[in-house]
């Protein structure tokens, strides 16, 4: 019984492997917009697809960030300045690509723009810093994906979006893991809705990986500044002890990120390019062996696991 069941699993994955490899044909014809190419993902995967022949739109939120990306692709790849903050600059940014694509439409919208910080504990952090990730993660995702839908919905093209692990478990404080939570819930619904027009939805959920979001200076930055904002009264419940080890497993956390971001790069390709994209791509192996496992564990047991290595407990 063993050595069929041994033999089936082969034959699954074996037809699997074959049903991947297929890709889409005249990659040259479609056109990609990706958002966040300043550095990190965006700006790896918007050098691969322009290597891969396709005509890649990259969305940038700094001038110096398009030049950069510029210098180091080919003529047929071109840049926008985009902020996914702001509903004028997302319109703006439409009607650009409108004007690029023309009566092909949008074959791929890639999701990418995001931000870590603020990243502290839930009651160090106010409203505003809550609000300031949701604006960037989330509302900016919504806003870029409803602006830019007619477009893809015409090219029956791919739409994908960057969520997390985070938005499977929620290991931080702050607004970063909510964001991607509905990152996740949004892709979800707008891929239900958006199936009958032969429109692919896919999810990418990182785990750790070396970026400009996850620098441990940068964050270790952010939680510092939360604790020093904190009131009196939070200081005094949670103690100087907690605040250290809360800095120091941020430190030991990102300093041990994957530096390989072509492992999560080859996933937004592949959800872009195959003819059988997946729906949910999970990249690096802390996603695919630690917290993607969690999450399908009882509350209870996840919570225990996550307490071992968190700073929950009082000096």
């Amino acid at each position: 019984m063993w050595l069929c069941l041994a033999g089936l699993l082969g034959l699954y994955y074996l037809f699997r492997w074959y049903r991947e490899r297929q890709s889409i044909p005249n990659l040259p014809d479609k056109y990609v917009l990706i958002t966040g190419c300043d550095t990190g993902f965006g700006h790896l995967l918007a050098k691969q697809l322009d290597r891969r022949g396709l005509c890649v739109l990259a969305a940038c939120l700094t001038q110096k960030g398009a030049e950069q990306l510029k210098e180091a692709a080919s003529q047929r790849l071109q840049t926008v300045i985009l902020d996914v903050t702001s509903s004028k600059s997302v319109a703006d940014a439409a009607e650009w690509v409108k004007q690029q694509v023309g009566d092909r439409g949008l074959w791929g919208l890639v999701n990418n723009a995001g931000i870590s910080i603020p990243t502290a504990p839930n009651e160090w952090l106010t409203k505003s810093d809550f609000q300031r990730m949701l604006d960037v993660n989330l509302l900016g995702v919504i806003d870029v994906t409803l602006k830019m839908t007619p477009l893809v919905r015409k090219a029956r093209g791919r739409i994908v979006n960057v969520s997390s692990v985070m938005g499977r478990i929620s290991v931080l404080g702050g607004g970063y893991c909510i964001s991607k939570y509905g990152v996740e819930a949004f892709s979800d619904s707008i891929r239900r809705e958006l199936s009958p027009f032969g429109v692919k939805v896919a999810m990418i959920e990182p785990g750790f990986f070396n970026t400009p979001v996850t620098d441990p200076r940068v964050v270790g930055e952010s939680v510092t500044q939360a604790w020093e904002k904190a009131s009196p009264e939070v200081k005094h419940s949670y103690g100087q002890h907690y605040f250290e080890n809360v800095c120091k497993l941020s430190n030991d956390i990102l300093a041990k990120c994957s530096s390989n971001l072509s492992l999560v790069t080859d996933c937004m390709e592949h959800g872009l390019t195959a003819l059988h994209p997946r729906t949910r791509y999970s990249a690096g192996w802390d996603a695919k062996l630690i917290y993607i496992p969690i999450s399908y564990l009882p509350t209870a047991v996840a919570d225990r696991l996550i307490a071992l290595v968190r700073a929950d407990k009082r000096a």
